[in-house]
C-alpha cells in the first residue's frame, strides 16, 4: 500500500512561517522525484516546488526566495519550508511522487 501523508498546515498571519511535511510509505522513496502542489477553490492544481531524486530543487516563480523544498531519504520525508507567507499562498497543499498523491493539508494566511 502506497501512502503519502501531509501535515503541518494551519492558520498563520502574513509574514509568518510554516513547515509542511510529507511522510511516504510503501515505495522505494529514494528513486522518486517529489513535488508539492497547491489548489484553491475553482483553480487548477499547480506546481509549487519539486526536488529530484538527487536533491536538486526547483520552484514556481511565485514562491522563489520564500519556500524551500528538501528531502530526507532515510526517513522517507519531504519538507516544504514556507517563509514570509502571503494571503495568496492560502491553499490546500499536496505532495506527490507523480504517481500517488496525499490527502492534502490546509494552509491559511490571514490576519
Amino acid at each position: 500500500q502506497v501512502r503519502l501523508v501531509e501535515s503541518g498546515g494551519g492558520l498563520v498571519q502574513p509574514g509568518g512561517s510554516l513547515r509542511l511535511s510529507c511522510a511516504a510509505s510503501g515505495i522505494v522513496f529514494s528513486i522518486y522525484a517529489m513535488a508539492w502542489y497547491r489548489q484553491t477553490p475553482g483553480m487548477q492544481r499547480t506546481l509549487v516546488a519539486s526536488i529530484t531524486r538527487g536533491g536538486r530543487p526547483d520552484y514556481a516563480d511565485s514562491v522563489k526566495g520564500r519556500f524551500t523544498i528538501s528531502r530526507d531519504n532515510a526517513k522517507k520525508l519531504v519538507y516544504l519550508q514556507m517563509n514570509n507567507l502571503k494571503p495568496e499562498d492560502t491553499a490546500v497543499y499536496y505532495c506527490s511522487n507523480y504517481e500517488n498523491w496525499g490527502q492534502g493539508t490546509q494552509v491559511t494566511v490571514s490576519s
